[in-house]
């Protein structure tokens, strides 16, 4: 076997040429899915993150990857702190760069990766906004006969709360994943990855009451049959983005926040269920989460049940 020759030492490059990193992009996208199982909407984000750092990166006269230093780095953590990003955001940002540049070290594109240098900006602990249960209530009867799809809208709401699934995995659920006479639905998560999740007895009588009376025309209205279970108007698939305009329609026709969204109705799912004495690496699988420690966030929130333990157990409680 032919052996590829070594660059010099004083170079970074496997090679003679000095690559643009737009040039990889496509080859870096298709090795997050089949390599790392990401999940289509983690891998558009890290597209969009690259592209921005592309766009600034060429504007500044650089075109070859060998430019990128620590200083340059340091430049572009300062001109996404400009732009009055949030930590988190900035923090994904860097992300999506040191996975595409071990990517290029993975490739033999190059011999070192100066991104992995620089340090994540430090990530306060936010805790979950959570809607008490008796707004959950409200939101899910939110939805009047004055709305166009009411009974869709009820199931959907209902779906999110009792499965705490994400908005995505909920627009991309289809009508064979869903076992009424079972008591759960099967969901694909990140990763493509499956699982089951019960259903609570509001949430199936809304979806079934749903799939008598609306589900039907909606399906009518669709070139073919369609396989998803939550329909739009003209029988597609409802998007994550209109799930999203749906929950805040909802939220501030019951005087709710703003900030609320689908994945306050997750984190209000995790939070009452941890309330209700459910274990938290029960909660991990039912959640869809790879890490403990992204479940034990939970853990934090429900300060009336930890004042509640208190009281009860502490000799001068």
């Amino acid at each position: 076997m032919r052996r590829r020759k070594r660059p010099p030492k004083d170079s970074v490059f496997s090679t003679e040429t000095k690559p643009s990193g737009k040039s990889y992009l496509a080859g870096f996208l298709h090795y997050l899915e089949a390599e790392c199982g990401l999940a289509q909407n983690t891998r558009r984000a890290y597209a969009t993150d690259l592209d921005q750092f592309f766009v600034w990166f060429e504007a500044r006269g650089s075109l070859s990857l060998h430019d990128v230093n620590l200083p340059l780095l340091t430049e572009w953590l300062e001109h996404l702190r400009e732009r009055d990003l949030k930590t988190t955001s900035i923090a994904r940002h860097l992300v999506s760069l040191k996975m595409f540049f071990r990517y290029l070290v993975l490739e033999g594109v190059l011999l070192e990766n100066s991104v992995e240098l620089l340090s994540s900006p430090k990530l306060w602990q936010y805790l979950p906004k959570v809607l008490s249960p008796a707004k959950v209530d409200a939101l899910l009867a939110a939805p009047q006969n004055c709305d166009q799809y009411p009974l869709r809208d009820r199931a959907l709401l209902s779906l999110l709360y009792a499965t705490g699934c994400r908005a995505s995995e909920i627009s991309n659920m289809k009508l064979t994943a869903l076992h009424l006479d079972e008591h759960f639905c099967r969901c694909i998560g990140k990763g493509d990855k499956e699982r089951l999740v019960s259903l609570n007895p509001v949430a199936e009588a809304a979806l079934r009451t749903y799939l008598t009376h609306e589900r039907p025309d909606l399906a009518n209205r669709a070139a073919r049959e369609p396989e998803w279970l939550l329909l739009t108007r003209s029988g597609r698939r409802l998007t994550r983005l209109r799930i999203w305009h749906l929950v805040k329609k909802y939220a501030a026709r019951i005087g709710c926040s703003e900030d609320v969204s689908p994945h306050t109705l997750r984190h209000s799912f995790a939070t009452h269920m941890l309330a209700g004495g459910a274990e938290i690496r029960a909660l991990q699988e039912i959640l869809g989460h790879a890490s403990i420690a992204t479940t034990q966030k939970y853990t934090h929130v429900d300060h009336s049940r930890l004042k509640t333990i208190h009281q009860k157990f502490h000799p001068r409680g």
